[in-house]
């Protein structure tokens, strides 16, 4: 079988789950539109109070296949995930306008 064999990973229900906005998700997020920054963050938490927040989430395909993106109307919020025994962390890479944070 050519190409690449990819494991998709089942994530227990007893984990718990956390964010982290890395320096640049932060700088993006303020340089949105105030409304437009407080839905997101609100939306953040509303898929973080979820048994599986990744339920909402997808993962990014080709040289972008190590990421998952959550998608909030026109914004798309970019997070790759770190696991630490039963805690994992997403952690927000980018945030942006669905035309542009993808370049």
């Amino acid at each position: 079988m050519a190409g690449r064999l990819i494991l998709k990973k089942k994530w227990k229900k007893n984990m718990d789950y956390k964010i982290k906005y890395l320096r640049s998700a932060d700088k993006n997020l303020s340089k949105l539109p105030v409304p437009i920054a407080n839905r997101i963050v609100s939306k953040m938490r509303e898929y973080m109070s979820l048994e599986n927040p990744l339920s909402k989430a997808k993962r990014l395909k080709g040289d972008l296949s190590d990421f998952y993106r959550f998608r909030i109307g026109d914004y798309r919020v970019v997070f790759r995930i770190e696991e630490d025994g039963c805690l994992v962390v997403l952690a927000v890479v980018w945030i942006g306008h669905r035309k542009d944070v993808y370049k």
